[in-house]
């Protein structure tokens, strides 16, 4: 075992060095033939020499800067020193600059292919790759409201996405390309330390794009049980599968499209008013806030309340249900959320 060590050791130490191991020695001789040099030819006409004196005059000299304030004066020393290190000088600065350019290219593509591991803390991980308008929109509204935060950083993670769109990259988002319901492909996107994870479905009506989105659900629920997962689906059938799957929430596109096609149908407008109330850009949106309560306190109580802080009181979520409309004596109970609507988002709610 012993031996094996020796020999890898000597082969990228000796034999085959990396890159940076080479440019690295070759500047180490390249300063040490210079510094050794000067002070040896020129030290006899100048006593007052040091060897920092030497090492400024030959990394100068090498970078081709030339200040002037050291030079040699004797013949030996400008064609034995000086010369041979103008040359190699400019040489070994033109090898390095292509070694760093060619180690920011890899670097740049690697990161824009998805090849890359990242290891970011309570962030958002964004499974499939649904096009660019509902990725950025997506982003955009998240981005504005405060719980999400605007330096929040975002995984997008896809199996065919050959490399990141520029505006997303633009917009911070990392790439991590792989299958993502293996665990390499999950580690990379840093499941375990992730907050959010969004599975989007790319192709709307496609079963494989359904069974899909629910193995993924299984591959992120067995890393992670404190991860808050949303799922996409469009049948209605594949709900149960994802519950089972132990989705946090689940949001049917198909259920919501019929709603809005009969709302708008029997209320035209409805979609404006719905398109105000979801959004995060601009008017008046749907909050869902916590209760404190104190003692014994009804629905009334918590209308004046979110009154008072600039919000409309439309209903109560208790135990996975919505209530709507609710009389002004409703009595509230420990654990219930207040369904607002107002400017911003409130914090909890407390009822003395």
């Amino acid at each position: 075992m012993m031996l094996l060590l020796i020999r890898a050791y000597l082969r990228q130490m000796v034999f085959v060095p990396a890159v940076p191991i080479r440019v690295f020695f070759l500047l180490a001789a390249i300063l040490l033939y210079g510094t050794t040099g000067f002070l040896y030819f020129e030290l006899p006409q100048n006593p007052d020499l040091s060897w920092s004196d030497g090492l400024w005059y030959s990394v100068v000299t090498m970078t081709t800067v030339g200040y002037g304030d050291f030079f040699p004066k004797s013949s030996a020393g400008r064609f034995f020193i000086g010369a041979p290190l103008m040359v190699l000088g400019i040489g070994l600065l033109g090898y390095t600059l292509s070694v760093v350019a060619a180690a920011l290219i890899t670097a740049k593509n690697k990161e824009i292919r998805g090849m890359n591991a990242f290891q970011l803390k309570q962030h958002l991980v964004i499974f499939n790759y649904a096009g660019l308008t509902k990725v950025d929109g997506l982003l955009s509204e998240l981005r504005r409201d405060p719980v999400f935060g605007r330096h929040t950083g975002v995984i997008l993670v896809d199996s065919d996405l050959e490399e990141l769109p520029q505006e997303l990259a633009e917009l911070g988002v990392h790439y991590v390309r792989g299958n993502p319901t293996r665990d390499e492909t999950l580690t990379r996107a840093g499941i375990d330390t992730a907050a959010h994870a969004v599975i989007l479905s790319r192709r709307s009506g496609d079963p494989n794009a359904e069974t899909l989105n629910v193995s993924i659900a299984l591959a992120i629920e067995a890393r992670s049980r404190k991860i808050n997962t949303v799922v996409e689906c469009f049948d209605p059938a594949t709900e149960e599968l994802l519950r089972k799957a132990g989705a946090d929430r689940i949001v049917c596109i198909s259920r919501f499209d019929s709603h809005f096609v009969s709302q708008e149908l029997l209320n035209p407008g409805t979609q404006e008013v719905m398109d105000e109330l979801l959004s995060n850009a601009a008017g008046q949106q749907i909050y869902i806030t916590p209760v404190t309560l104190s003692g014994v306190s009804t629905f009334s109580d918590l209308a004046d309340a979110c009154g008072s802080l600039g919000h409309i009181a439309v209903g109560l979520r208790r135990a996975g249900k919505s209530m709507l409309n609710i009389g002004r004596t409703f009595p509230l109970q420990t654990g219930d959320l207040a369904i607002t609507i107002g400017p911003a988002r409130l914090g909890p709610v407390v009822l003395k």
